[in-house]
């Protein structure tokens, strides 16, 4: 029996070892290229490939319709943080690198119901660590409907990416250890608090109403919560994207969700959408997206084509982005982002 046990015990060193070389591997951005005959690299990969597949699974089975999207727009492929896109020269014109397909998807709403799409998401982040990437890749879906209809695709899309994960990887999970339990486990529909009562729990820590929650908190809600996915719901109006709903009892609030994910945080932002016209111009020109664009010498006419859609179109739709390196966070089990995708780009690579 002690003989046994011992060779249990060496057995599982070896793979503890192995597992903690294929994660320092794969923190490196420098010569990516050197990794590429390594099994930890063909397993991201393949994970990261069933993990699409999964969340195409879901929008075809819910008849959602796949977009082609663009990838250098004006100040509309902005999410939030006009100072973090990557300008662009565009024919003597100044171009950004987009951040969202966001509002590409919303326009689409009225006629073809529900859409999606995938592609990179460009933020020029200055910090090279664990949990910045210049450039990732992000899922979004935007449809004809409510907040709970919202809530309820989340839920499908990511258990759908999970169980396809599952299903057709399950030995490369086992290559990093992970837990195929732990994930078996997540099941829908998700725990939700709504971001009054996660203020409420972090309040010892020196979080107030108003604050934007740090990622160093997200994560003290979800070991609160018991460490399984948790949707934070309707933030205030003054600390989310200019054209988040407002909620109809309280307009000091949007109808708006996070997912958070144990390991990975924030891995979805959501909301319901604003469609009428003279509300969501008030709310444009008054956000803190806009001044950054003033400053940057943009001006309301970079969103010209947006709002003057929403003159003569517009109906209730809602809609998300989903970040994909966030979710091969949490089935991974790491905490590093770059160990989640073959070619992850930060501040120090460039391929």
């Amino acid at each position: 029996m002690w003989v046994l046990e011992t060779q249990i015990s060496e057995i599982r060193k070896i793979s503890e070892n192995n597992i903690a070389m294929s994660f320092a591997l794969l923190r490196n951005t420098t010569d990516r290229y050197k990794l590429l005959s390594t099994p930890a690299m063909h397993a991201v990969i393949k994970i990261e490939s069933s993990l699409l597949r999964g969340a195409r699974k879901y929008f075809e089975e819910n008849n959602f319709i796949e977009v082609a999207v663009p990838h250098i727009t004006k100040a509309t492929g902005s999410c939030e943080n006009v100072a973090t896109m990557f300008e662009l020269d565009y024919f003597e014109l100044k171009g950004y690198l987009s951040q969202t397909a966001q509002l590409y998807l919303e326009v689409l709403t009225p006629f073809l119901g529900r859409v999606w799409c995938i592609g990179p998401s460009f933020r020029a982040e200055p910090r090279a660590d664990e949990r910045h990437l210049t450039e990732f890749t992000l899922v979004e879906l935007e449809f004809a409907g409510d907040f709970a209809e919202l809530l309820a695709h989340i839920e499908g899309t990511l258990c759908s990416m999970i169980n396809t994960v599952l299903k057709e990887r399950e030995g490369e999970l086992l290559l990093f250890g992970v837990d195929v339990e732990r994930l078996r486990k997540i099941k829908k529909p998700f725990e939700k608090i709504t971001y009054t009562e996660a203020v409420g729990l972090l309040t010892e820590y020196g979080v107030k109403w108003g604050d934007d929650l740090k990622s160093h908190e997200e994560k003290t809600i979800i070991q609160m919560m018991g460490n399984q996915p948790i949707f934070v719901t309707h933030f205030p109006k003054a600390i989310k994207f200019f054209n988040m709903r407002e909620n109809d009892e309280n307009p000091a609030i949007v109808n708006s969700a996070d997912l958070l994910l144990p390991i990975g945080g924030e891995a979805v932002g959501a909301a319901e959408r604003e469609y009428k016209y003279d509300k969501l111009r008030e709310r444009l020109v008054s956000s803190t997206m806009f001044h950054q664009l003033i400053k940057k010498g943009g001006s309301i006419k970079d969103f010209d084509w947006y709002l003057d859609f929403y003159k003569t179109h517009g109906s209730l739709h809602s809609g998300c982005g989903i970040g994909l390196n966030r979710v091969t966070q949490f089935v991974l089990g790491t905490d590093d982002i770059r160990a989640t995708t073959a070619f992850p780009l930060n501040r120090e690579s460039i391929l």
